[in-house]
């Protein structure tokens, strides 16, 4: 008996160890919860609060996943008070949520239509054999698809043409290289990059846009983001390439066996198939509506017409489309979103902001240097230490209670988030990269902090010189 109780002693402490986080997150919303709401703030904003505080701890220590932490947003606000059971439902369920339901399926289409490989042969194909190119063809190829099907689906079909390479140049892939890093960096930073150019492109971009209507301030179209971002995306394109060639330039200046290997590997699929055709002119059609039509029927209606399509079509199966998407980043978001919508309605976004900008106007001695600092240097600090779709569901509301042109500072936000250079864990992209172990921790850090500082600059001339001339 003594023995099963150390035993049963030893096993609660260790669990103790590995959840300390999680205790210390709900031991202090038990401590804040019976702390007096501070002048200003309703109970109601208070306890919004309350939930924001958990989830971040949540989110930082990675001490449970987040799909869970998702859910435990819905859970907390009903429990807390916050809203009623159907209130939290109805913020949880919008267009932005299908769009991102309908935009991950998507992605799962055409990956199960081959057509990842391709893409290999058409990269190939354009940027022939020098090294240089084939870096600069990475960070744009993998940034204008990123901007449309999502960066870690990129991530995921772009992986193992990198690798290819890397195999048939006749290196070791079982430890990193100047190659395989300047490679493996060309993709990860491609897509985060290209999440900007189009709401499709990322998460966050939705949870903005849907902020902005929701909250009465703006109706933000797919062509009137693309103009906003897409430009932007196009400049850093080249500046990414040469950041990451200068950083990490490798002893092959020339690919060309390695090269002509993949391209021998690729041509053995064939020509393209009916239903690759079919899947690509569907696609296509997508792209259209979101353009065209999205104003009248909305984003996700859009996406989901695709997915109806290439399952009307046989060009995949229910099955396939259940067992890779990812829920749990469906789930996420729609939480992300019902968070930052109380934070709206109970009026604790309004009062955060109220106290950011009196804080730190004694530093800056300028609001719109404050505006800009919370919305562009914090949304891209955060953004290296909690996911990006969580950082726009904190910070977003915030910086849309602060004055000044919304739209403008809402999307500075949304694209700040995407500057997830420095850390493993600041985007999709960058951990598939790092599960090779063909890159370390510090690799990130080389070249994140200059890629970091030229996009921050970068935000800054074009939403000063050339957004104000869209409004």
């Amino acid at each position: 008996m003594l023995g099963f109780s150390h035993k049963a002693l030893t096993n609660i402490l260790y669990w103790v160890t590995r959840k300390k986080w999680l205790i210390l997150a709900f031991g202090l919303s038990i401590i804040l919860f019976y702390v007096p709401s501070p002048e200003g703030l309703s109970p109601e904003g208070h306890r919004t609060l309350i939930i924001v505080v958990t989830v971040v701890i949540l989110i930082i220590s990675e001490s449970i996943p987040l799909p869970a932490v998702a859910i435990l947003i819905l859970i907390m606000e009903v429990i807390l008070g916050v809203d009623s059971p159907d209130g939290v439902a109805s913020s949880f369920m919008s267009d932005a949520v299908f769009f991102i339901m309908g935009s991950l399926m998507l992605a799962v289409a055409i990956v199960s239509q081959g057509l990842d490989k391709r893409l290999a042969l058409g990269i190939i194909s354009v940027t022939g054999n020098k090294t240089w190119r084939i870096v600069l063809g990475f960070v744009m190829f993998s940034a204008i698809l990123a901007s449309f099907i999502g960066e870690h689906t990129v991530a995921a079909m772009m992986l193992p043409v990198a690798l290819a390479l890397i195999r048939n140049a006749g290196l070791d892939t079982g430890k990193a290289t100047r190659l395989s890093t300047l490679l493996l960096f060309s993709i990860a930073y491609g897509c985060a990059m290209g999440s900007i150019g189009t709401p499709s492109g990322g998460g966050r971009n939705v949870i903005m846009i849907g902020y902005l209507s929701e909250f009465g301030l703006a109706e933000i179209s797919y062509l009137d983001w693309m103009k906003f971002a897409y430009p932007m995306l196009l400049i850093e394109i080249p500046i990414a390439a040469s950041v990451l060639w200068i950083t990490f330039k490798p002893k092959q200046k020339i690919m060309d066996s390695a090269v002509r290997k993949l391209k021998v590997e690729v041509a053995r699929a064939g020509k393209l198939t009916g239903n690759q055709w079919m899947a690509i002119f569907v696609f296509f059609l997508v792209f259209l509506g979101w353009i065209f039509l999205s104003p009248m029927i909305g984003l996700g209606i859009v996406a989901l017409t695709g997915v109806f399509l290439y399952l009307a079509f046989g060009l995949i199966d229910w099955k396939d489309i259940n067992r890779n998407t990812n829920w749990g980043v469906i789930i996420l978001f729609g939480a992300a979103i019902s968070l930052g919508i109380q934070m709206k309605e109970t009026g604790a976004a309004f009062w955060v902001a109220e106290l950011t900008l009196t804080s730190l106007e004694f530093i800056f001695q300028d609001v719109v240097a404050v505006r800009w600092f919370v919305s562009v240097v914090l949304t891209g600090i955060l953004t290296n230490l909690l996911s990006n779709a969580a950082t726009v569901a904190v910070i977003g509301p915030i910086v849309l209670n602060m004055g000044g042109d919304p739209v403008i500072f809402g999307i500075a936000t949304s694209i700040a988030s995407a500057f997830a250079y420095l850390t493993i864990v600041a985007s999709p992209t960058c951990m598939i990269i790092h599960s090779t172990g063909l890159v370390t921790s510090r690799d990130y850090l080389k070249a994140g902090w200059k890629l970091f500082l030229l996009s921050v600059m970068l935000l800054f001339l074009v939403s000063t010189f050339y957004w104000p001339l869209l409004r």
